[in-house]
């Protein structure tokens, strides 16, 4: 049976079929590969060192303004959800300080 015939009589899409089969005689397994997983987080991260210089000499730069200074000094277009997981990863925390007491003296 084709490649073609057995997509259509298995309900699946011919690309997939196509690329079992190929998957098959290449390596000579049916399973699937795993999905998911990270697959970009390199882009970022080959700026690691530079970007916590710049937190440690900067610590209250936006995750917008960081993604905009990797874009204009490297082109590098990030999300700022890309940038919150590089802090998230590296374990880099930002401590908005406690709201001050009113002050005692002043007019109330």
């Amino acid at each position: 049976m084709s490649r073609r015939a057995a997509a259509e009589r298995f309900g699946v899409g011919v690309s997939s079929a196509i690329k079992w089969v190929r998957r098959w005689r290449e390596t000579g397994r049916w399973e699937a590969k795993r999905s998911g997983g990270d697959v970009r987080s390199h882009r970022i991260d080959a700026f690691r060192d530079e970007i916590l210089a710049l937190i440690e000499t900067t610590p209250d730069m936006t995750l917008a303004e960081i993604a905009d200074h990797l874009h204009r000094g490297y082109g590098i277009q990030l999300a700022l959800s890309t940038v919150f997981r590089f802090f998230r990863r590296h374990g880099v925390t930002y401590k908005k300080r406690q709201r001050m007491r009113p002050n005692r003296i002043a007019p109330t």
